[in-house]
């Protein structure tokens, strides 16, 4: 038997299994409250095929005030290359309890992600910069609450506030079948909910708003899967800008 066998071993040993038991029990019924109390679309996303809703910027400082916890966030690499357009940050994001430091979560945003792709590089540094302090504020949250079990932290299939967006395929195969595929929905519907958080409402101010970004179409029941996901994307890219100019 090696060292660290003994260590685990002493450990557990030295664990009241009454307290284990209590802290579980509590656990649960915190987890339970989370479930209770944070709102889909906002404070968490759903991404279709996955099994565990995606925490968002809003329910992550939910969780953080119901549990008297404050963040500081620290920029712990950074590259911002005027020349090429590359800009990339690296955050970390520490969680206090008054002066003491509890746990911390890291997370990083670059302008090569697919979802900036087709953005001015030198127009989103400030976007990039937010990115990464939110993803590091989910990471943090996620693990000082015990909530990795609920929620993931899959935020490259979800913008900034909740609304799914469809998952890239990665074989072309099925890339060159979501051309000619008829857009489902439920993408549709994401489309018509991203266009009335920028002020369209009804299908004639959609369209209108397709023609002001480049996509010219007669009814959103024309469009392919990859034209609504490219729609999704850029709407989603629209609203972003809209509230970080109002911000």
């Amino acid at each position: 038997m090696d060292i660290q066998e003994i260590n685990s071993l002493s450990l557990i040993d030295s664990v009241s299994l009454q307290q284990v038991q209590a802290t579980m029990q509590k656990i649960s019924q915190f987890q339970q409250i989370i479930q209770k109390t944070l709102h889909q679309n906002h404070d968490y996303g759903v991404v279709p095929g996955t099994d565990k809703p995606t925490l968002l910027k809003p329910g992550a400082e939910k969780i953080l005030m119901m549990m008297g916890l404050r963040s500081e966030f620290e920029i712990v690499d950074s590259t911002r290359d005027w020349e090429t357009g590359f800009f990339q940050y690296q955050v970390r994001c520490k969680l206090y309890k008054g002066d003491i430091l509890i746990t911390e979560g890291l997370g990083c945003a670059n302008t090569r992600e697919s979802k900036y792709a087709k953005q001015n590089p030198f127009s989103i540094d400030n976007t990039i910069l937010k990115m990464a302090k939110k993803r590091a504020l989910v990471d943090a949250t996620l693990l000082v609450a015990s909530l990795s079990d609920i929620f993931t932290q899959d935020l490259e299939d979800m913008d900034l506030n909740g609304e799914a967006i469809e998952r890239k395929e990665q074989s072309r195969s099925y890339s060159n079948t979501n051309e000619t595929t008829s857009a489902s929905q439920q993408q549709i519907k994401a489309i018509f909910a991203i266009a009335g958080k920028l002020g369209c409402n009804g299908e004639n101010e959609v369209l209108a708003l397709l023609e002001a970004i480049g996509h010219h179409v007669d009814s959103l029941k024309d469009l392919s899967k990859k034209e609504a996901s490219d729609i999704i994307t850029e709407l989603n890219t629209k609203l972003e800008e809209s509230r970080n100019a109002q911000a």
